[in-house]
């Protein structure tokens, strides 16, 4: 099993930027890509980031593309979502998942979820 600890969220303002992290720990040998996703009040919870453990290679949703910056220190296993240049629509519970597979921007293809972490953006 591996387990997955967000950190991070708050209140912000429209234009403020944030930085999220999420710590790994248990059995992560063999995890190779971690994946933020997001989910507002009343939508389907979707793609941010990932970026894989083993290359560094990252993949982004054209939602935040040039925005948001995912990370990650292998020593620390423990992956960081930077937010930048934030705006009210960007407002969501954020997760932090692990997979076994190639990066993917497909949920199903995550085996671990953390629990989330609330960012919230005033305009």
């Amino acid at each position: 099993q591996v387990q997955l600890v967000e950190s991070g969220g708050g209140l912000v303002q429209a234009g403020d930027s944030l930085s999220l992290s999420c710590a790994a720990s248990g059995r992560t040998l063999g995890i190779d890509t971690m994946g933020w996703f997001r989910q507002a009040p009343g939508k389907e919870r979707e793609f941010v980031a990932a970026i894989s453990r083993i290359t560094g290679s990252t993949f982004y949703a054209d939602s935040v593309k040039g925005r948001f910056t995912i990370s990650r220190d292998n020593a620390k296993n423990t992956v960081y979502l930077q937010l930048g240049s934030l705006k009210p629509e960007d407002t969501a519970v954020y997760y932090c998942a692990a997979g076994y597979s190639v990066l993917s921007g497909n949920n199903n293809h995550y085996n671990y979820w953390g629990q989330g972490t609330q960012v919230t953006v005033s305009s």
